[in-house]
């Protein structure tokens, strides 16, 4: 049975054998455990107990921890009711094996400044992209050059590149070149630099407009920490953004830089971590998880994006990183920047007076530049009209006038693949993945897919079930998306970027730096171009579909619908000319939409707050969520209500009556069926953060003991759920 029980979630004594004297505090280690051998992580160095044998540790995994890093791991388990074991590997994280090491490859000097040295076309692209690029190796440097390795090793003997870890490449931006800041920019960095200068710990929200200049806010201040000594971590909710924001960052920084995310081999991984360790890269960015950056003189963490769920791990421990960065900071002395166009609502309400961040505003894009503006098209209409396709005449009339002014276009659609379900229009069926309790998504490839569990099929041409051939597709996703747009306009160049187009590594950043660099009229994306991407040349936004996000089964479904729609408008004019954005729905009459074309955060959060006191949701009300899930449905269901009764005996230990959790459930989860299990859910809210923490432990610890020796049930909880489906 798996909860999180404390039964080997336990310290237990082992032999430090001579040979591995250097062993140190949070090392990954092999041990003999049983007759098994299992991996480890060292809490602490003590004598054993009298009369007990112990067994030798076999073999070092991985190296240790620095002691905030340990305390971390320690508080990590106790704030996301996780085992000790969990969050040790979570922040020891993947790559800490020691491994070789890649060679990195370095500009020596900036490709203006060669005299005397006679260098081809080629070779001066190698050094340009190094420039560019630092840090890169061989293969991938000759790749992003568009040239063979063998000119990156001509370059090499010229001694105009060389190879390394650390060596300060020269940036292209200095201190006499720098952007001017507006007067808005330079009153947050100032306000920023009063608390570095004087090493103050302090939580900070910025709510800057799309394109009003936050990116160089980070640079300022970042600046500024690098000046006292100190190390920063950036955050970014995506892996599509990393490689624009690395490219402007080592413009600034160099090689200083250090990157960290999923995509990364366990060879480049650990490179990285033994940079920051060192201090040699004193800037560090990366996804969700470089939170845990092993940086020895933190001096700020900033989050990107930070209304986005992607900051949110969805496994244990299922921590949330801005709960993890403020955590850092405050141990470190150092400070928290968030940043958003459209904060999380829990984080503006703690940015309001006598709250315990502290707000920052930007309410201009740079250059003066307007924001889009914004027309909502009733899709109901557009059907009385006779207009039974997935475009409006309105949107339709702006492509065609951007293509005609060869400006560029984005389409937005938050689904991928063709169709998003599938049905017999005679009997009813709707084709289903037989592991999860999803519809099977269709692609243009001819196969049905499920996106929870990579299931496929071919597509069937009869019912499986009646046999009729009357077999329908409906819904629409990006591939559809593409294949219509190319209907209308065939000479224009179409690019999609979505999850089927970016699996492979870098194709993120071949896609956009393509459509940047003008090789593409029209980009058809799911929510991943959404934010953070900077493209001069996109005029015209258009959201094909603004519905598909704002009826799904989530108390959070209108705030995310208005934080996607804010942010894919605020893609278009960001450069010479001005943009518009086209929003076509079926529900123009929604809050959501209402306040989104009118770019209005403030009136968005106030009519929002108001939903959620009257629910008792967040961020009046704590959650937890209890995901009971197992293969067999009836065992799962008979434990889901055992553990409710195990839950209102221990709730009705809180006397206090505005301490008290409030239990719902249980209740079939919103995906009931995932990779063959089936599962249930409960959900606790209440008022008080640790006591909402303490009943959900309790009980379940509780029930787990009861329920020792029954099989194949698991038990999950997460506290400040993101998602309750």
């Amino acid at each position: 049975m798996e909860v999180p029980s404390r039964e080997v979630d336990r310290p237990f004594h082992y032999l430090v054998p001579e040979h591995l004297n250097l062993l140190s505090l949070g090392s990954r280690v092999l041990v003999p455990f049983g007759r098994r051998t299992v991996p480890g992580y060292v809490v602490g160095f003590s004598a054993p107990p009298e009369g007990v044998k112990i067994k030798p540790v076999l073999k070092i995994l991985s190296e240790g921890l620095s002691p905030e890093l340990l305390e971390l791991a320690q508080w990590l388990a106790g704030r996301y009711l996780c085992t000790l074991a969990e969050s040790l590997h979570c922040v020891i994280g993947a790559g800490r094996e020691k491994k070789r090491l890649p060679q990195r490859l370095f500009a020596a000097v900036e490709a203006g400044e060669i005299n005397g040295l006679k260098i081809t076309p080629k070779q001066q692209k190698v050094l340009e992209t190094a420039v560019q690029h630092p840090g890169l190796n061989k293969t991938q440097l000759a790749r992003k050059a568009g040239v063979s390795p063998s000119t990156v090793d001509t370059i090499v003997k010229k001694k105009l590149l060389t190879y390394g870890y650390g060596i300060n490449t020269p940036s292209s931006t200095t201190a006499d070149n720098l952007p001017q800041l507006t007067a808005e920019q330079l009153a947050v960095v100032n306000r920023l630099n009063n608390y570095i200068n004087h090493g103050k710990h302090g939580v900070f929200l910025l709510h800057g407009v799309t394109g009003s200049g936050k990116t160089e806010v980070y640079l300022r201040v970042i600046a500024e920490v690098l000046k006292k000594g100190r190390q920063a971590v950036v955050l970014l909710p995506e892996i599509s953004l990393t490689s624009q924001m690395v490219e402007v960052f080592c413009r600034r920084f160099g090689s200083s830089v250090a990157v960290l995310h999923s995509r990364l081999s366990a060879g480049e991984r650990y490179a990285e971590q033994q940079r920051i360790q060192r201090g040699d890269a004193q800037v560090v960015l990366g996804a969700r998880s470089a939170v845990f950056a092993p940086v020895p003189k933190l001096g700020i963490i900033i989050i990107d994006e930070e209304h986005e769920p992607m900051y949110k791990q969805e496994e244990n421990p299922k921590y949330h990183a801005r709960e993890v960065a403020v955590y850092r900071a405050r141990v470190n002395q150092a400070v928290v920047l968030m940043a958003s166009a459209t904060p999380a609502l829990e984080s503006y309400c703690r940015a309001e007076p006598g709250g315990p961040y502290q707000l920052l505003t930007m309410k201009k894009r740079v250059r003066q530049l307007p924001l889009p503006k914004v027309e909502v098209v009733d899709m109901r209409r557009e059907m009385d009209a006779g207009n039974t396709g997935i475009f409006s005449r309105l949107l339709l009339d702006k492509i065609t006038d951007r293509l005609n002014k060869k400006q560029q276009v984005v389409l937005f659609i938050n689904r991928r693949g063709y169709a998003t379900f599938v049905v017999c229009r005679k009997c009813g069926l709707v084709l289903k993945c037989p592991h999860c309790d999803i519809s099977l998504t269709y692609h243009y490839d001819g196969y049905l897919r499920c996106h929870y569990c990579n299931y496929s099929r071919h597509a069937p041409k009869k019912c499986p079930r009646c046999g009729d051939n009357a077999v329908g597709f409906f819904g629409t996703g990006t591939q559809k998306v593409e294949q219509e747009i190319k209907r209308y306009f065939p000479r224009a160049v179409i690019m999609r970027m979505d999850g089927d187009t970016t699996a492979r590594k870098g194709s993120h950043q071949k896609i956009i730096d393509a459509f940047k660099n003008g090789h593409g009229d029209i980009l058809v994306g799911t929510q991943m171009i959404a934010k953070g991407l900077d493209m001069p040349n996109v005029t015209l936004v258009g959201v094909v579909n603004a519905d598909t996000m704002l009826y799904m089964p989530e108390f959070r479904a209108a705030e995310r619908t208005f934080q996607l729609l804010t942010q894919v408008a605020g893609r278009a004019g960001r450069g010479d000319y001005p943009g518009e954005t086209v929003i076509q729905t079926h529900t123009p009459e929604h809050y959501s939409i209402i306040y989104a074309r009118k770019h209005d955060y403030k009136n968005f959060y106030q009519k929002e707050m108001q939903m959620r006191r009257a629910l008792k949701y967040p961020p009046f009300y704590y959650l937890s969520r209890i995901l009971i899930s197992g293969e067999n449905e009836e065992r799962v269901k008979a434990a889901a209500e055992e553990i409710r009764g195990v839950l209102e005996d221990t709730a009705s230990a809180v006397k206090t009556e505005d301490k008290k959790v409030i239990i719902m459930g249980p209740a079939q989860a919103g995906l009931y069926k995932i990779q063959g299990r089936f599962r249930w859910q409960m959900v606790l809210k209440g008022r008080v953060a640790s006591i909402v923490r303490q009943v959900t432990r309790d009980a379940v610890q509780k029930w787990a003991q009861q329920a020792r020796g029954r099989n194949n049930i698991n038990v999950s909880i997460d506290i400040d759920p993101q998602f309750l489906f």
